[in-house]
């Protein structure tokens, strides 16, 4: 239960991530981009002194969706 969960996290701060950036990656895109996002979003936040992700809460989203914006900007860096 615990991975679909860390499953429907992802996918949601991945959709969440292509709204803002304007990506259009598609549903697997989106999910894999909010999975790595809450990875990245984490150790952001851990350089900060902030805790990362924590559990599926409103914060564990942003900083999931925040990991994932980052990882669109560097994708979109390099294609450039």
């Amino acid at each position: 239960m615990n991975i679909l969960l860390w499953i429907l996290l992802g996918a949601l701060a991945g959709w969440l991530a292509s709204v803002f950036m304007k990506s259009n990656n598609g549903m697997l895109g989106d999910i894999v981009l909010g999975v790595v996002g809450a990875f990245v979003g984490g150790y952001v936040m851990n350089f900060f002194n902030k805790t990362g992700v924590t559990g599926f809460n409103i914060y564990s989203i942003l900083v999931a969706t925040l990991g994932a914006v980052v990882i669109i900007f560097i994708g979109r860096l390099f294609r450039n």
